[in-house]
């Protein structure tokens, strides 16, 4: 199979979709492997190593898509990739659909085979989201109190404070892996934390592993008395392969004080605040109702090396079946990876996605007449 690396085109998007190392062991495998020039430079990995791993070269980002049969990404396509991607051309990366009807549409219509790292499962798991997720719960730490400080429109809380002054207060909205890793960071700290969570077991669970957090059953009620003393507030809300529910309104968000800090790790999934759209790491904030929101959707691309470090150590073993084996045969011999396909020529195959968008779904798992891949 060919696999093709193209250079990310989003903006400030400085991952890459696989490192060197993997390419080699895919051409080890008798695969071809085109990367776009420049591609690995953002995270350290310059042309001679993919070179030297003995990938092939290509300069124009349009050659990738024109050649590979296989596409293997970090960011999902923006418009101008729609129409370079072609009918059973597999396209391996983070889609996040259910955020986005113009994308779903997009691919539905290039009849692409969409498999999104962030739906496959395994064991009630997301092994392929869980290593941004927890670089994106850790930067929320790192980012909020930043955006805290006064000169950046901040209340001037330090999170930890000092001997004799009280700690910043911290609200995370979600106890999943974003969530966990952004009260281990805010804990690190010295910083009042609070987690608000459903589930009574993972509360229990965290009540015994995070003794300097505490926990909160998260309903509308509880939320409403923690926002006025908050200094930090963290979303963390994930409903795998939907889009996030929108927990904090506009009027909540009122209470509030303002120079107030909110990061939305959630965007990328349409957000679970009200007033939360989607940034960039060039203008990575905006304010409302006096709050300020840092809503940046790809925010491990900030720290680049280790996000695609992290990346490529779990999903290069999946790239390796689907080339292997074709996409048919991977599901076959990884039956988890199922759960990763999103659409299929021109079929919307994850129940979340049709559901948001209120298209048809088709359950590919159970016999559903779509026409064999053309590979």
């Amino acid at each position: 199979m060919i696999v093709g690396i193209p250079k990310e085109i989003k903006a400030q998007e400085n991952r890459v979709g696989q490192l060197p190392s993997a390419a080699y062991q895919l051409i080890q495998r008798g695969h071809e492997v085109l990367v776009e020039r420049g591609a690995g430079i953002g995270s350290g990995y310059g042309d001679e190593e993919y070179v030297q791993a003995g990938a092939k070269l290509v300069s124009e980002h349009s050659e990738i898509f024109e050649r590979a049969d296989m596409i293997v990404k970090v960011k999902e396509p923006l418009p101008e990739e729609y129409g370079l991607l072609r009918p059973g051309q597999i396209l391996f990366t983070y889609l996040h659909l259910a955020a986005s009807k113009p994308l779903t549409e997009g691919l539905l219509k290039a009849r692409v085979t969409g498999i999104a790292y962030e739906t496959v499962e395994v064991n009630r798991r997301l092994p392929l989201l869980e290593p941004m997720s927890e670089i994106a719960g850790r930067m929320s730490i790192v980012m909020g109190g930043y955006f805290l400080a006064k000169h950046c429109g901040g209340k001037g809380v330090l999170l930890g404070g000092v001997p004799g002054v009280l700690p910043g207060k911290v609200i995370v909205i979600g106890g999943g892996t974003a969530g966990v890793n952004a009260a281990r960071m805010a804990t690190g700290l010295g910083a009042d934390v609070t987690i608000l969570e459903v589930d009574v077991e993972r509360m229990r669970f965290l009540d015994i592993t995070m003794q300097t957090a505490h926990t909160l059953y998260s309903s509308p009620a509880h939320v409403m008395d923690s926002l006025p003393t908050v200094d930090l507030l963290i979303g963390a809300v994930l409903v795998p392969g939907a889009k996030a529910p929108k927990l904090i309104s506009r009027e909540m968000l009122k209470i509030m004080k303002p120079g107030s800090v909110l990061v939305d790790i959630a965007i990328d999934q349409g957000g679970c605040v009200e007033t939360s759209r989607p940034t960039t790491h060039e203008h990575p904030t905006f304010v409302e109702e006096d709050v300020i929101h840092y809503c940046v959707a790809n925010m491990p691309a900030a720290y680049a090396r280790t996000a695609t470090q992290a990346l490529t150590n779990v999903t290069s073993r999946y790239v390796e079946i689907i080339a292997d084996n074709g996409v048919p045969g991977a599901f076959q011999r990884d039956p988890n990876l199922l759960g990763g396909l999103n659409v299929i020529d021109g079929h919307v195959t994850l129940r979340a996605v049709a559901d948001a968008h209120g298209l048809p779904f088709t359950d590919y798992g159970k016999g559903s007449g779509i026409p064999p891949l053309r590979l």
